[in-house]
Protein backbone atom coordinates (compact mmCIF):
# COMPACT_ATOMS: atom_id res chain seq x y z
CA UNK A 1 0.00 0.00 0.00
CA UNK A 2 1.07 3.22 -0.70
CA UNK A 3 -0.05 6.60 -0.18
CA UNK A 4 -0.18 9.84 -2.50
CA UNK A 5 -0.80 13.54 -1.94
CA UNK A 6 -4.94 15.08 -1.82
CA UNK A 7 -3.58 16.86 -4.77
CA UNK A 8 -1.53 14.38 -6.91
CA UNK A 9 -3.69 11.56 -8.68
CA UNK A 10 -1.54 9.26 -10.35
CA UNK A 11 1.36 10.93 -12.22
CA UNK A 12 3.68 8.07 -12.35
CA UNK A 13 4.15 6.38 -15.99
CA UNK A 14 3.65 2.94 -16.42
CA UNK A 15 6.49 0.61 -16.02
CA UNK A 16 7.19 -2.38 -18.15
CA UNK A 17 8.90 -4.97 -16.85
CA UNK A 18 11.50 -7.68 -18.43
CA UNK A 19 10.07 -9.92 -20.94
CA UNK A 20 7.71 -12.66 -19.84
CA UNK A 21 6.99 -16.32 -21.30
CA UNK A 22 4.66 -17.30 -23.07
CA UNK A 23 1.20 -18.53 -21.93
CA UNK A 24 1.25 -22.37 -21.71
CA UNK A 25 -1.16 -24.27 -23.93
CA UNK A 26 -5.08 -23.33 -22.67
CA UNK A 27 -3.88 -20.42 -20.49
CA UNK A 28 -5.18 -16.86 -21.03
CA UNK A 29 -2.91 -14.75 -23.22
CA UNK A 30 -3.15 -11.76 -20.26
CA UNK A 31 -3.64 -11.65 -17.02
CA UNK A 32 -4.39 -8.72 -14.22
CA UNK A 33 -3.52 -8.75 -10.42
CA UNK A 34 -2.04 -6.89 -7.42
CA UNK A 35 1.40 -6.18 -8.08
CA UNK A 36 3.64 -8.26 -5.61
CA UNK A 37 1.58 -11.43 -5.84
CA UNK A 38 -1.25 -9.98 -3.82
CA UNK A 39 -4.82 -11.86 -3.56
CA UNK A 40 -6.48 -8.62 -3.58
CA UNK A 41 -5.44 -4.46 -3.63
CA UNK A 42 -5.09 -3.47 -0.12
CA UNK A 43 -5.49 0.39 1.09
CA UNK A 44 -5.62 2.13 4.21
CA UNK A 45 -5.42 5.86 4.97
CA UNK A 46 -8.11 8.27 6.58
CA UNK A 47 -10.92 10.04 5.38
CA UNK A 48 -10.57 12.81 3.03
CA UNK A 49 -6.93 11.15 1.29
CA UNK A 50 -5.71 9.93 -1.79
CA UNK A 51 -4.03 6.41 -1.88
CA UNK A 52 -2.07 4.58 -4.57
CA UNK A 53 -1.59 1.22 -5.48
CA UNK A 54 -0.57 -0.72 -8.79
CA UNK A 55 -2.07 -3.11 -10.55
CA UNK A 56 0.48 -6.09 -13.15
CA UNK A 57 -0.90 -6.29 -16.26
CA UNK A 58 1.29 -9.31 -18.10
CA UNK A 59 0.96 -9.87 -21.89
CA UNK A 60 1.91 -13.31 -22.54
CA UNK A 61 0.91 -13.06 -26.35
CA UNK A 62 3.00 -12.46 -29.11
CA UNK A 63 1.15 -9.10 -30.41
CA UNK A 64 0.80 -5.72 -28.60
CA UNK A 65 -2.48 -5.92 -26.63
CA UNK A 66 -4.30 -2.86 -25.36
CA UNK A 67 -6.46 -2.83 -21.95
CA UNK A 68 -9.17 -0.66 -20.72
CA UNK A 69 -8.54 0.11 -16.89
CA UNK A 70 -11.28 1.37 -14.44
CA UNK A 71 -13.22 0.42 -11.07
CA UNK A 72 -16.56 -0.46 -9.52
CA UNK A 73 -17.80 0.44 -6.00
CA UNK A 74 -14.95 2.93 -5.17
CA UNK A 75 -13.57 5.98 -6.85
CA UNK A 76 -10.77 4.09 -8.74
CA UNK A 77 -8.77 6.57 -11.19
CA UNK A 78 -5.76 5.35 -13.72
CA UNK A 79 -3.47 8.44 -15.19
CA UNK A 80 -5.10 6.62 -18.22
CA UNK A 81 -8.28 4.66 -18.98
CA UNK A 82 -5.96 1.92 -21.72
CA UNK A 83 -2.86 0.96 -21.30
CA UNK A 84 -0.91 -1.01 -24.24
CA UNK A 85 1.46 -3.58 -23.35
CA UNK A 86 4.16 -4.95 -25.78
CA UNK A 87 4.24 -8.73 -26.46
CA UNK A 88 5.45 -10.64 -23.40
CA UNK A 89 5.83 -8.09 -21.12
CA UNK A 90 4.40 -7.29 -17.51
CA UNK A 91 2.89 -3.46 -17.42
CA UNK A 92 2.74 -1.94 -13.62
CA UNK A 93 0.08 0.28 -13.77
CA UNK A 94 -0.38 2.70 -10.87
CA UNK A 95 -3.99 3.57 -9.78
CA UNK A 96 -5.40 6.09 -7.39
CA UNK A 97 -8.08 5.89 -4.77
CA UNK A 98 -10.09 8.99 -3.61
CA UNK A 99 -11.29 8.68 0.06
CA UNK A 100 -13.92 11.92 0.30
CA UNK A 101 -14.10 13.40 3.41
CA UNK A 102 -17.60 11.87 4.00
CA UNK A 103 -16.44 8.39 4.21
CA UNK A 104 -16.90 6.55 7.04
CA UNK A 105 -14.77 4.64 9.14
CA UNK A 106 -14.12 0.92 8.26
CA UNK A 107 -14.08 -1.36 5.65
CA UNK A 108 -14.96 -0.67 2.18
CA UNK A 109 -14.85 -2.53 -0.78
CA UNK A 110 -14.79 -2.45 -4.68
CA UNK A 111 -13.20 -3.90 -7.58
CA UNK A 112 -10.75 -3.03 -10.17
CA UNK A 113 -11.36 -4.08 -14.19
CA UNK A 114 -9.12 -5.07 -16.96
CA UNK A 115 -11.05 -5.29 -20.13
CA UNK A 116 -9.35 -7.20 -23.24
CA UNK A 117 -9.55 -8.76 -26.56
CA UNK A 118 -13.58 -9.90 -25.04
CA UNK A 119 -12.53 -10.49 -21.59
CA UNK A 120 -12.49 -8.94 -18.36
CA UNK A 121 -10.60 -8.85 -15.50
CA UNK A 122 -11.60 -7.81 -11.91
CA UNK A 123 -9.60 -7.41 -8.79
CA UNK A 124 -11.06 -7.20 -5.40
CA UNK A 125 -10.56 -4.27 -3.88
CA UNK A 126 -9.97 -3.65 0.20
CA UNK A 127 -10.72 -0.18 1.48
CA UNK A 128 -9.93 0.56 5.29
CA UNK A 129 -10.65 3.84 6.40
CA UNK A 130 -8.97 4.89 9.86
CA UNK A 131 -10.99 7.37 12.24
CA UNK A 132 -13.13 7.33 15.64
CA UNK A 133 -16.60 5.57 14.87
CA UNK A 134 -19.72 7.78 16.04
CA UNK A 135 -22.99 7.16 15.47
CA UNK A 136 -25.23 10.70 16.30
CA UNK A 137 -28.63 10.95 14.40
CA UNK A 138 -31.56 13.82 14.82
CA UNK A 139 -34.90 14.16 13.53
CA UNK A 140 -35.60 17.67 12.06
CA UNK A 141 -38.46 19.80 10.58
CA UNK A 142 -41.28 17.70 11.40
CA UNK A 143 -44.46 19.13 9.87
CA UNK A 144 -48.25 17.57 10.23
CA UNK A 145 -50.39 18.69 6.94
CA UNK A 146 -53.21 18.66 8.22
CA UNK A 147 -55.71 18.56 5.29
CA UNK A 148 -54.50 15.05 4.61
CA UNK A 149 -52.82 13.98 7.63
CA UNK A 150 -49.36 13.30 6.10
CA UNK A 151 -46.12 13.81 8.10
CA UNK A 152 -43.05 15.70 7.06
CA UNK A 153 -39.60 15.07 8.55
CA UNK A 154 -35.89 15.07 8.09
CA UNK A 155 -33.33 12.87 9.34
CA UNK A 156 -29.81 13.88 9.83
CA UNK A 157 -26.54 11.99 9.88
CA UNK A 158 -24.41 13.71 12.33
CA UNK A 159 -21.88 10.83 13.23
CA UNK A 160 -19.44 9.24 11.50
CA UNK A 161 -21.08 6.04 10.29
CA UNK A 162 -23.59 4.72 8.18
CA UNK A 163 -26.62 4.79 9.78
CA UNK A 164 -29.92 2.17 9.16
CA UNK A 165 -32.96 4.25 10.79
CA UNK A 166 -36.14 3.10 12.37
CA UNK A 167 -39.04 5.41 13.19
CA UNK A 168 -41.59 5.25 15.50
CA UNK A 169 -44.84 7.64 15.66
CA UNK A 170 -47.20 8.73 18.43
CA UNK A 171 -49.71 11.19 18.65
CA UNK A 172 -51.84 12.67 21.83
CA UNK A 173 -55.05 14.15 21.43
CA UNK A 174 -57.41 16.17 23.75
CA UNK A 175 -58.71 13.28 24.99
CA UNK A 176 -55.82 10.20 24.46
CA UNK A 177 -53.63 8.39 21.79
CA UNK A 178 -55.25 9.06 18.36
CA UNK A 179 -51.82 7.31 16.98
CA UNK A 180 -49.20 4.87 17.88
CA UNK A 181 -46.66 3.05 15.56
CA UNK A 182 -43.99 1.27 17.18
CA UNK A 183 -40.58 1.47 15.56
CA UNK A 184 -40.49 -0.41 12.13
CA UNK A 185 -36.91 0.34 9.74
CA UNK A 186 -36.92 2.65 7.13
CA UNK A 187 -35.81 1.95 3.33
CA UNK A 188 -32.50 3.83 3.42
CA UNK A 189 -29.16 4.23 4.41
CA UNK A 190 -27.49 7.59 5.30
CA UNK A 191 -23.84 7.97 5.13
CA UNK A 192 -22.20 10.51 7.63
CA UNK A 193 -23.36 14.45 6.92
CA UNK A 194 -26.12 13.13 4.71
CA UNK A 195 -29.91 14.33 5.30
CA UNK A 196 -33.03 12.61 4.00
CA UNK A 197 -36.39 14.27 4.20
CA UNK A 198 -39.21 11.77 4.24
CA UNK A 199 -43.60 11.54 4.65
CA UNK A 200 -45.09 9.58 6.76
CA UNK A 201 -48.98 8.79 5.68
CA UNK A 202 -51.58 8.90 8.27
CA UNK A 203 -54.53 8.17 6.59
CA UNK A 204 -57.01 8.54 9.22
CA UNK A 205 -55.88 11.21 11.43
CA UNK A 206 -58.47 13.14 13.36
CA UNK A 207 -61.56 15.15 11.97
CA UNK A 208 -61.62 17.46 15.67
CA UNK A 209 -58.66 17.41 17.63
CA UNK A 210 -55.54 19.63 18.63
CA UNK A 211 -52.75 16.74 18.70
CA UNK A 212 -48.74 16.67 19.41
CA UNK A 213 -47.01 14.16 17.29
CA UNK A 214 -43.74 12.97 17.91
CA UNK A 215 -41.24 11.50 16.01
CA UNK A 216 -38.51 9.00 17.15
CA UNK A 217 -35.67 7.65 15.23
CA UNK A 218 -33.16 5.31 16.06
CA UNK A 219 -30.45 4.00 14.80
CA UNK A 220 -27.70 1.22 15.92
CA UNK A 221 -25.06 2.65 18.25
CA UNK A 222 -26.69 6.16 18.26
CA UNK A 223 -28.98 7.51 21.00
CA UNK A 224 -32.59 7.96 20.56
CA UNK A 225 -33.50 11.33 18.56
CA UNK A 226 -37.25 12.57 19.31
CA UNK A 227 -38.92 15.79 17.79
CA UNK A 228 -42.45 17.06 17.97
CA UNK A 229 -44.83 19.41 16.53
CA UNK A 230 -48.42 20.56 17.14
CA UNK A 231 -51.61 20.69 15.00
CA UNK A 232 -55.37 21.18 15.37
CA UNK A 233 -57.67 19.00 13.44
CA UNK A 234 -61.15 20.74 12.19
CA UNK A 235 -62.48 19.69 8.78
CA UNK A 236 -65.88 21.21 7.24
CA UNK A 237 -68.28 18.19 8.24
CA UNK A 238 -66.86 18.14 11.99
CA UNK A 239 -67.49 21.71 12.31
CA UNK A 240 -70.75 21.71 10.91
CA UNK A 241 -71.57 18.83 13.16
CA UNK A 242 -70.02 21.04 16.06
CA UNK A 243 -72.22 23.97 15.41
CA UNK A 244 -74.98 21.61 15.07
CA UNK A 245 -74.47 20.57 18.43
CA UNK A 246 -73.96 24.12 19.54
CA UNK A 247 -76.86 25.46 18.34
CA UNK A 248 -78.72 22.47 19.24
CA UNK A 249 -77.98 23.51 22.70
CA UNK A 250 -78.34 26.95 22.77
CA UNK A 251 -82.32 26.06 21.46
CA UNK A 252 -82.57 23.60 24.26
CA UNK A 253 -80.98 26.20 26.81
CA UNK A 254 -83.58 28.94 25.14
CA UNK A 255 -86.55 26.76 25.43
CA UNK A 256 -85.69 25.40 29.52
CA UNK A 257 -85.25 28.85 30.41
CA UNK A 258 -88.66 29.78 28.60
CA UNK A 259 -90.37 26.85 30.17
CA UNK A 260 -89.41 28.29 33.25
CA UNK A 261 -90.33 31.71 32.90
CA UNK A 262 -93.64 30.40 32.10
CA UNK A 263 -94.11 28.68 35.15
CA UNK A 264 -92.83 31.45 37.67
CA UNK A 265 -95.74 33.37 35.26
CA UNK A 266 -98.22 30.73 35.99
CA UNK A 267 -97.54 30.52 39.34
CA UNK A 268 -97.84 33.99 40.40
CA UNK A 269 -101.08 34.03 39.12
CA UNK A 270 -102.67 31.14 40.87
CA UNK A 271 -100.96 32.45 43.81
CA UNK A 272 -102.84 36.49 43.06
CA UNK A 273 -106.53 34.42 42.34
CA UNK A 274 -106.46 32.77 45.61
Amino acid sequence: MRTAARSGLVAAATALLGAVAAAPPGAPDWTAAPAAGRPYAYLEGPAGSVLQDTLSVTNRGARPLTVRLGGQGAPVAFAARSVTVPARTRADVPFAVTVTADTPPGEHRGTVRATAAGREVRVDLRLRVSGPQLAALTVEDVHVDTTTGTLRYTLVNRGSTVLAPHLAVRAEGVLGTVLDRPGRPLPLTLRPGRRATRTEPWPDPPALDSVTVRLTATAPGAAPATATAEAAFASGPALTGLAGLLLAAAGGGAYAVRRRGRARTQRASAGANS
